[in-house]
């Protein structure tokens, strides 16, 4: 596997973990001439692990390891890269860090796991705050906290380009999945976006997105959408995020159903704390949830 080159200074590697979620799989990104900075290493891949070390030229070393977040597709691979290069492995925090109480609440009620699953024993080196920068021989890179997709997720500004994870990608819309995924975040956080000028993404899947503002204006515009399908779906009266499912997403393959299930139940908790919807008895996966 030979490292794409992007732009001056930049370079792709695609880890061999294709799928529905994935695309072609998770890009791992490498920025520099001298000092290495290497973002997202991807999952627990030795082949992955061995093309990411044989990118190197001569005089080159990874010097930054940069997670945007802890998923088993974006983060296992940092500890074995740390071992072998000596870098430190830098990101938000570890895989529960962030987030808000009531999604924690609902973490500690056991509603844990769905979607692309999340590396438990993910621990960074150092934890990265909002607007922080590294520095290497040549780069500099601010990490911006940018949750929604998980709650410890980062995206990466260098230059005038974006290293934005999984929270925006130009060939589907992000998982949210509670308690880690978080709507309500995940919309303040593309909004925040949208202030910016960067010129152009890279996402951890699929290609670069050339349009970025105007691409997080479509995927508020989804959100919106999704959002009034649920409240007309909840119409006739109290429904499940199972039933929900099933009356909302007729086109998908049926093996996306229960991540579809998921992203409703975001859009739920959402319209919960927004005092738009109730559930039946407490909040969770299985309650029935009713307009107020």
């Amino acid at each position: 596997m030979t490292a794409l080159p992007l732009a001056p200074g930049l370079r792709r590697l695609t880890a061999p973990n294709p799928s529905l979620m994935t695309a072609e799989g998770t890009n791992t990104f490498l920025i520099g001439d001298t000092d290495i900075a290497v973002i997202d290493p991807g999952p627990a891949s030795e082949p992955h692990l061995r093309a990411i070390l044989a990118a190197l030229t001569q005089g080159q070393r990874i010097s930054h390891i940069l997670v945007t977040h802890s998923h088993l597709d974006h983060s296992p691979l940092a500890r074995p890269l740390a071992h072998e290069t000596g870098a430190l492995v830098l990101a938000a925090g570890p895989s529960d860090w962030g987030r808000s109480a009531a999604m924690q609440a609902l973490a500690d009620d056991g509603l844990i796991g769905g979607g692309e699953g999340v590396d438990a024993a993910f621990a960074p080196d150092a934890q990265l705050a909002d607007g922080a920068a590294v520095e290497g021989d040549g780069w500099r890179i601010t990490a911006l906290h940018t949750p929604g997709h998980m709650a410890n997720h980062l995206s990466f500004a260098w230059g005038d380009a974006l290293f934005c994870g999984d929270l925006v990608m130009g060939w589907s819309t992000s998982l949210i999945s509670p308690p880690d995924g978080d709507l309500t975040a995940f919309r303040a956080s593309l909004r925040r976006l949208m202030t910016r000028a960067d010129s152009v993404y890279y996402p951890a899947h699929g290609d670069n997105i050339a349009d970025p503002q105007a691409r997080c204006a479509e995927l508020l515009a989804h959100r919106a959408g999704r959002e009034a399908q649920i409240l007309a779906a909840l119409a006739p009266g109290p429904a499940t995020p199972a039933t929900l499912t099933g009356r909302i997403y007729t086109d998908i393959p049926a093996p996306l159903l229960p991540v579809a299930e998921r992203n409703v139940l975001a859009h739920l908790i959402d319209l919960v704390e927004r005092n738009k919807v109730s559930p039946e008895g407490r909040l969770s996966a299985r309650a029935r949830f009713h307009l107020n």
